[in-house]
Order: structure tokens, then C-alpha cells, then sequence
């Protein structure tokens, strides 16, 4: 889920793998789908958990990005599809009392990123495409092309 504000930032936690916990890196709101779950319910659900931001699946439009990945994370080796919502808020406080046990145990922090600082932070984030993709999208909604249906 690419959650992103006025100022054009994304918002992103920093987390680390309970398994090697010098291991951080940022990545968006997100995660499984439950049995039967389209990808903008599951979208939906886990913004709701993870920021407090409730939203209506149908307000998320169709994905902007999709990929499929592989990682290993507390000792199991996952490959996950993804598909990608973004989402425009004015502001947002984020409430993180929705996080489930896995979640407070290895999520550090959140930030709402600049996709250029984020490119030139250093910093691990998943995805990789992240900064290009959040320019791309900032870029074609500035000149009229309305990719999210937000």
C-alpha cells in the first residue's frame, strides 16, 4: 500500500527480521490476504490495522504496480505477489494499536519519506523500485493522468 500525503511523502515503517534483528529496512503498510480476500480488502484491512485509516476497498481503485518477490523473514523462506494501492491523504496520524504480536515485535518506527530522500538515505526499503515508482506516479498525476482513481 503506497499511503502518501500532501507534501508528496510515503509513509513507510522500519522493521527488522526477528531472526537477524541487525537486519532493518523500511517498507510499506501492507501483508497477506485471508482466505477469499480480493487485494483491495486485504489492502484495506491491513491499513486499518497497521495506521488506523479506514477505508471502503472500493476507494483504492485498481493496483498501480504489481510484482512478486522472495525473502525470508524469522526463518522461513515466503514468496509473496504483491500488488500495489495508492492512496492520497491530506495528513494522517498514524495508530499503530491495530498491530497484531508479529508486528509489535519486529516493526521500530515509521516516517513519512520524500521518495529523493529516501533514494539518497542509504537506508535499506523494500520495495527497491520504491523512490522511481512514487515519481513516476507523482509525475503522471501532476500532468492529469489519474493512475489511482483515489
Amino acid at each position: 500500500m503506497l499511503l502518501v500525503d500532501a507534501a508528496g511523502r510515503v509513509l513507510l515503517f522500519e522493521g527488522f527480521d526477528p531472526a537477524r534483528p541487525g537486519h532493518r529496512y523500511w517498507f510499506t503498510p501492507g501483508g497477506g490476504l485471508d482466505p477469499s480476500e480480493s487485494p483491495a480488502a486485504g489492502a484495506a484491512r491491513e491499513l486499518a490495522e497497521e495506521t488506523g485509516l479506514r477505508l471502503d476497498p472500493a476507494e483504492l481503485g485498481e493496483p498501480v504496480w504489481s510484482d512478486a518477490t522472495e525473502f525470508s523473514f524469522d526463518g522461513v523462506w515466503y514468496r509473496q505477489e504483491q500488488d500495489f494501492f495508492l492512496f492520497r491523504v491530506d495528513s494522517w496520524q498514524v495508530d499503530t494499536t491495530g498491530f497484531n504480536d508479529i508486528e509489535r515485535r519486529s516493526i521500530a518506527d515509521h516516517r513519512w519519506w520524500v521518495p529523493d530522500e529516501l533514494a539518497a538515505s542509504g537506508d535499506r526499503f523494500y520495495p527497491p523500485e520504491l523512490p522511481a515508482l512514487l515519481t513516476r506516479l507523482g509525475q503522471s498525476t501532476a500532468t492529469g493522468q489519474d493512475e489511482a482513481s483515489c
